[in-house]
């Protein structure tokens, strides 16, 4: 489900290479970014870090399961 013109609050990763999160406005919480592809889960974490650093909304889209699986910074 795609949720459109958010914030992101908060960031957080972990030394590993496929966990992060990111803190989404409006009640959607903290979601992870969705594993599989490192490549993949830096570039949505970047995105999201992006939009946070320099006050940017974001796109994103949340799978039935609660992963974030796209995301277009605004």
């Amino acid at each position: 489900m795609w949720h459109n013109n958010r914030t992101v609050v908060q960031t957080y990763t972990h030394a590993s290479s496929q966990f992060a999160w990111a803190n989404i406005d409006d009640g959607i919480g903290w979601k992870r970014i969705k594993t599989g592809a490192p490549d993949g889960v830096n570039n949505l974490f970047v995105i999201m870090n992006v939009a946070k650093a320099n006050g940017r909304k974001v796109n994103v889209d949340i799978d039935d399961d609660g992963f974030i699986t796209t995301a277009y910074l605004l």
